[in-house]
């Protein structure tokens, strides 16, 4: 009994004594130390042998779960090859430090995150993102701590060091996530923190009223409490949410999908509706230049010409990360034009941007959605709309520069589709989402062209992103249960006001990975369907737990109080109960 109940003994007391709390370790307790002083000190050791047996189990099982993720770590080597001085030295990876080059040689794992600078190989990064096809990977892309090289030599220049990589901040997260229970969870904690002190004073009852009130034999009412308090110890109920969501949340980070809490999985379980932004979503995001459009009337010496319309675009777009931005001053990079110097940039959410050419002018120029100068600037463009909807009608998304007085000139960028994005959204149909939904402040003729070829149900374009919050209100309150799916930066509105916000491709970017609910490590529209059924598939096991516990300790007590039950067949089947729970549960980690 001493060794039994050593530990769970003192727990007790000291929740007694310091929290004020009655738990499930004061009521074993009780229960072995009553069967002792009554003289049967075997069951009071089978108790505190039994007890204790499945106290380490469940510490060992949290442990377990709790430390799959920290698997990971063990991914990334202990020292890196570093190119200082022009000599290669093996450093620990803790050294590491921003600007350093360091030499990943194939079959080696990546030491921290970086820059490919020198090499061409093909890098796994399954262990982060998930994907089960390895990436090819050139001068100029983005690596991640514990992928694994392929083929050929890389030389990579680190980003971020060992403690704030990749792996680092997955770790951190889901650690943190472990903590957000669900709101299943936090009831059956609260539930239990009454339940166990009502079982005590029940117990308790029932061995003095029964033989006070109706003349019951003391020493067989005093054993059937002693059963009834270990019958009724709600230690499989209590611990039946908890070992599900972590094996939850560590296998799904393991696939990666990153999931913020227990909340958050709870609610993923009941989505009936997704919303999807468009670029960069559902579209690549690496839109290119089509067309360059100069208008006949006003002309200014600052666009003369095609090359002089693309320069004046892209010097207002170089602040801008939006994609559309980017491929407005890669295309120009690429003509090997001369940017200008620009002042008091200012960028106006979901509709373009505006600034002054740092040349002593005092001309403000701006660069936006048509909508952005027929609403906001209050421009007819009536003389360029055959212009306009002739681009747009072959799918291309239409930018337009002007002054506050008249347009410029037109720009045509076009964005691909991601080849899985049909699959994708049938996936998520026959998952059981009843509607999936384009959200985009794009012109409609290209919203629709794009959510045609996705086979989306709906298509919301034209908005703001003040307008995508309010279609997500609106379509929460006709469906209740609605994701965002955008990219965690542009997209943050409507991801906070959906009930989950879901961010694409967030592997090396801290914005995406701490505002969204649930971050895709990978720009792969299937990891909804995945995360989808996970979540899904733990909330059956939480509902079979919670069944089968309550259940079982329904019988155990009405097996205690009709006196048909033991101490050590009670404590039995109450630990084997734990066990069961536990056993379904982990399931999860296999998912």
């Amino acid at each position: 009994m001493v060794t039994g109940g050593w530990f769970f003994g003192r727990e007790a007391l000291e929740e007694l004594l310091y929290e004020r709390e009655i738990g499930i370790e004061l009521l074993m307790t009780t229960a072995a130390l009553t069967a002792a002083a009554m003289g049967l000190p075997g069951e009071g050791a089978t108790l505190a042998f039994l007890y204790s047996i499945s106290e380490a189990a469940e510490g060992y099982t949290e442990d377990r779960t709790r430390s799959a993720i920290r698997a990971l770590m063990k991914l990334t080597p202990k020292v890196a090859l570093v190119r200082r001085d022009g000599h290669d030295t093996e450093v620990s990876v803790e050294e590491l430090v921003p600007g350093d080059i360091f030499i990943v040689r194939p079959g080696e794992a990546i030491a921290t995150d970086g820059t490919v600078r020198a090499g061409e190989s093909s890098v796994n990064q399954a262990p982060v993102t998930g994907e089960s096809v390895p990436v090819a990977k050139r001068s100029g892309d983005t690596v991640f701590a514990g992928t694994l090289n392929g083929e050929a030599t890389l030389e990579v220049e680190v980003s971020r060091t060992f403690a704030e990589n990749t792996i680092s901040r997955i770790i951190k997260l889901v650690e943190e996530a472990q903590e957000r229970k669900g709101t299943a969870q936090r009831f059956i904690e609260r539930f239990g923190r009454r339940y166990s002190p009502m079982v005590l004073a029940l117990g308790i009852g029932l061995a003095l009223l029964v033989p006070l009130a109706f003349g019951g034999e003391w020493r067989e009412w005093i054993t059937r409490a002693t059963v009834f308090i270990v019958a009724a110890a709600p230690c499989a109920l209590v611990i039946s949410i908890p070992i599900t969501m972590v094996a939850a949340l560590g296998t799904a980070a393991r696939h990666g999908v990153l999931v913020k809490g227990g909340i958050y999985m709870e609610e993923l379980a009941k989505i009936r509706v997704v919303a999807f932004d468009k670029t960069g979503t559902i579209t690549r995001g690496e839109p290119d230049v089509t067309d360059i459009v100069l208008l006949p009337e006003p002309v200014t010496a600052l666009t003369p010409d095609e090359h002089a319309l693309l320069s004046l675009a892209a010097s207002l777009e170089i602040r801008s990360e939006h994609p559309i931005a980017r491929a407005i001053v890669r295309a120009a990079h690429a003509r090997g034009l001369r940017l200008a110097a620009v002042e008091e940039f200012r960028a106006l959410p979901g509709a373009g941007g505006t600034a002054r050419l740092a040349d002593g002018s005092g001309i403000s120029f701006y660069i936006g959605s048509p909508r952005l100068f027929e609403t906001r600037l209050r421009i007819d463009l009536t003389p360029v709309a055959a212009q306009i909807a002739r681009l747009q009608a072959d799918g291309k998304t239409v930018v337009v520069i002007g002054t506050s007085d008249a347009p410029l000139g037109l720009i045509a960028v076009q964005d691909t589709m991601r080849p899985n994005a049909p699959a994708a959204i049938s996936a998520l149909r026959a998952a059981g989402i009843s509607r999936t939904v384009m959200l985009t402040g794009d012109a409609p003729a290209v919203a629709q062209l794009i959510a045609a070829r996705a086979r989306i149900d709906d298509v919301f374009a034209n908005l703001a992103p003040e307008d995508k919050v309010s279609k997500v209100r609106e379509l929460a309150s006709h469906y209740r249960h609605v994701a965002m799916v955008g990219d965690g930066i542009n997209d943050a509105p409507a991801l906070a006001e959906a009930n989950v916000g879901i961010a694409m491709g967030t592997a090396g970017t801290d914005v995406a990975l701490e505002t969204a609910d649930v971050a895709l490590m990978a720009d792969n529209l299937e990891k909804i369907t995945e995360a989808l059924r996970l979540a899904r598939r733990a909330d059956v096991l939480v509902r079979q737990n919670l069944v089968l516990s309550i259940a079982i300790i329904t019988a155990l007590v009405a097996g205690a109080v009709a006196g048909f039950l033991s101490l050590p067949v009670a404590v039995l089947a109450h630990e084997i109960t734990e066990f069961l729970v536990i056993a379904n549960g982990l399931r999860m980690l296999r998912a």
